[in-house]
């Protein structure tokens, strides 16, 4: 089994800040009038019925989760391995952005009533049947150790064109899972979050890509 994800304490710190507020914006959710899904599930916002262990909003939530929290640990590192305004400004970006979103899936976890972690393979409920990738890439577009490790010690432009390459293939792999449930998912909370990520991903994908040019580097 490969080990998880390391996250810095600054992390780890804003994170259990995010959760516990997005934990109590999810309650806030359930007093709300019940709204079915086309599928004509019950939404998880009425209280009524939670979505299934084995569904996709249930397994995008934590594999998401798992997802965000190494592209702010990447955003972090960068931001301490470079003065350059403009790859500072994305950092703080995806740390802010993402480390809301994995909040809410986690809260949304909690109050489905269903575990943070799983014995599943991750993404197995998009059809992926592929085990973890070695040297702790826990799904695809994920950095190994090797690559977080190269990346801390980078600097400069050097940390900016790791941090623009690693952090292209870590939004493909995400926005990619990102639309698989925003098609799949059973409750209206998942879906408009997943639609919006995967927008916003493929929008920084090609910001990104600009931005690797601007440095002569290739994505």
């Amino acid at each position: 089994m490969t080990s998880p994800v390391r996250a810095p304490r600054s992390l780890v710190a804003a994170g259990a800040v995010v959760f516990l507020v997005a934990v109590g914006l999810v309650l806030l959710m359930v007093v709300r009038p019940s709204s079915a899904s086309p599928s004509g599930q019950v939404s998880s916002g009425s209280g009524a019925s939670a979505p299934a262990e084995d569904s996709a909003d249930v397994g995008f939530a934590r594999d998401m989760s798992i997802h965000h929290q190494q592209a702010v640990e990447m955003a972090f590192i960068v931001r301490d391995r470079t003065d350059d305004e403009d790859v500072r400004r994305l950092a703080y970006d995806i740390i802010n952005t993402q480390a809301n979103q994995r909040g809410m899936m986690l809260g949304w976890l909690e109050t489905w009533g269903r575990p943070k972690s799983s014995d599943r393979p991750p993404m197995g409920w998009m059809g992926h049947t592929a085990a973890p990738g070695a040297d702790g890439a826990l799904m695809p577009g994920m950095a190994t150790d090797t690559e977080l490790d190269r990346l801390r010690a980078a600097g400069g432009r050097d940390a900016e064109v790791l941090f623009l390459r690693l952090m292209t293939v870590h939004h493909r792999a995400g926005a990619e899972m990102a639309q698989a449930a925003a098609d799949a998912a059973g409750t209206e909370e998942i879906r408009n979050l997943a639609a919006g990520m995967a927008r916003a991903q493929e929008s920084e994908i090609a910001l990104m890509a600009d931005m690797l040019k601007a440095r002569g580097a290739q994505p």
